[in-house]
């Protein structure tokens, strides 16, 4: 119990490859609609090709976008990249419920993605001063959240499998000398849903464990 309050385990839900502002608005929507019982519920996802800017970004860190239409949302942090191949997981959880902040949230979804990875022989680490999770220096998995309501919206994306190019066309997080990865160019593994599967519970045993 929190704050008088079950705390209920998240629900899960694979929308396939879905176009950004169509499921940013269903996460907008959701949040504003829940109630303190709602559960939580935590969405896994593909986008087609898209830059976003976040409430932060600077638009000169947008260098040459080209043909990749361009979106501003309301999450934290700078430009990113979306595309076929990446896992996005958005997470819509009552953090008020969890008795989480912000911080501790970032960190159960690193370490969530630095678990998971670890499994595929991949030795990754999160960076207190520039959230996300890296692989020698590279940056792996992005992590952008929105905080309303006590409820966090948005969440992470994680560099499965896809086409690396477009990330050359901005600064990645407003970073101008990061490079990325992804987890097939680390001879890891390049199945998506697979990542997916091994990432949920790892994600729940981080979110139960800030919790407690």
């Amino acid at each position: 119990m929190s704050n008088g309050v079950a705390v209920k385990p998240f629900v899960g839900r694979d929308l396939g490859l879905r176009p950004l502002p169509d499921v940013w608005a269903k996460m907008q929507r959701f949040t504003d609609e829940r109630l303190p019982e709602s559960a939580d519920e935590v969405w896994f996802v593909q986008h087609p090709k898209v830059f976003t800017l976040g409430l932060s970004a600077d638009p000169s860190h947008l260098l040459s976008p080209g043909d990749i239409p361009v979106v501003k949302i309301d999450r934290g942090g700078q430009v990113t990249y979306h595309g076929p191949g990446q896992l996005v997981v958005y997470v819509m959880l009552d953090l008020r419920r969890l008795n989480m902040g912000v911080r501790s949230l970032v960190e159960a979804l690193e370490g969530a993605v630095i678990e998971t990875v670890s499994g595929y022989g991949v030795e990754a680490y999160g960076r207190r001063d520039a959230p996300g999770v890296y692989v020698q220096g590279r940056k792996l998995a992005a992590v952008g959240l929105r905080i309303r309501r006590h409820c966090s919206y948005h969440g992470f994306a994680i560099n499965v499998d896809m086409e690396l190019e477009p990330f050359k066309r901005i600064n990645p997080c407003g970073f101008d000398d990061l490079e990325v990865t992804q987890l097939s160019a680390l001879g890891a593994i390049n199945d998506l849903a697979q990542v997916r599967q091994d990432l949920e519970p790892f994600l729940r045993s981080h979110l139960v464990r800030k919790f407690h």
